[in-house]
């Protein structure tokens, strides 16, 4: 009786582990709650006696193993993409960052620069008047 326990049990986490290897191929999912399904009704069958209710459970306990491996395996999926999705934003704002700060050093290193004075004279504009002032005109080569 225990050679028999241990063999069905070794069977059955073989199967579990065949199909666990392609919870995540979705062409493969009738495949493995078949394959699950008859594993669960087969060690039913073996452990009850050919109890047909046990059998009965047992395929639907495989069936929902099945399932529950499917959902898992989607889930980790889902969150791979959702890591990967926020990475990829996170490089492109970098990369934009990166791009504005080299074209502001590019700006600033200017060949020549010169300096021109302009006089403003005293001027009144909208009732306010403006003391003469000389102010300097930025051109760069």
């Amino acid at each position: 009786m225990k050679n028999t326990i241990a063999s069905l049990t070794f069977k059955t986490l073989f199967c579990v582990l065949v199909v666990g290897l392609f919870a995540g191929c979705a062409a493969t999912r009738p495949i493995a709650d078949t394959a699950l399904g008859a594993g669960g009704a087969y060690l039913g069958h073996e452990l009850s006696g050919g109890d047909p209710l046990a059998t009965a459970a047992g395929a639907a306990g495989g069936v929902i193993l099945s399932e529950g491996l499917h959902f898992a395996a989607k889930k980790q999926s889902e969150k791979a993409y959702a890591a990967g999705y926020d990475k990829g934003k996170s490089d492109g704002v970098k990369q934009q960052y990166w791009l504005y700060v080299s074209m502001q050093k590019q700006r600033n290193q200017v060949a020549n620069v010169r300096l021109y004075p302009v006089k403003l004279p005293e001027q009144r504009i909208d009732g306010v008047t403006f003391k003469p002032s000389t102010k300097f005109l930025r051109i760069e080569e």
